[in-house]
């Protein structure tokens, strides 16, 4: 699927960095993988906010 280019200043050394720590290839590819880390947490805070007390999550202790 062709995706439309946008243009962002971005921090390159940052953007390395996440490259480098997610093992991903490519400054693009590390946008992409952190935008879809950022969506998922949020999906999964919602989640176990509107369950509070219902759920438990044991990955912290």
């Amino acid at each position: 699927m062709t995706k439309p280019m946008t243009s962002i200043r971005l921090d390159t050394h940052l953007a390395d960095e996440a490259a480098r720590i997610l093992g991903v290839k490519s400054r693009t590819e590390a946008v992409h993988v952190a935008l879809r880390e950022i969506v998922a947490l949020k999906k999964f805070r919602n989640l176990m906010e509107e369950h509070a007390g219902k759920l438990t999550f044991e990955g912290l202790e």
